[in-house]
């Protein structure tokens, strides 16, 4: 069992969300899209360690290094036009 643990979700809901969406933007182009966006899967961990090792597990697949952001925070990130998709691992302190 690893040390950290990924706050992930229903994969099959999320994906049939987003396509929910490009199908709403589509259909409706009255609607204001944002300039970027973001999607963040959290890791959790309570050590420095661990938090590097579960973004990294999330970096892997994405082909992106696993980045010391400071102060015990980790993040990967790839961008898909001007959506990024990534990880970030976040130190326990500030979950609270």
């Amino acid at each position: 069992m690893s040390d950290y643990v990924i706050r992930s979700g229903d994969r099959a809901a999320f994906l049939a969300g987003l396509r929910e969406l490009v199908d709403f933007l589509t259909a409706n182009p009255a609607v204001v899209v944002p300039r970027h966006a973001s999607v963040i899967v959290l890791v959790n961990a309570s050590d420095s360690a661990a938090r590097r090792a579960g973004v990294e597990s999330v970096a892997a697949p994405l082909g992106v290094p696993a980045e010391d952001i400071s102060l015990g925070y980790f993040d990967a990130r790839r961008d898909f036009g001007p959506i990024s998709y990534g990880a970030l691992g976040v130190p326990p302190e500030e979950r609270q």
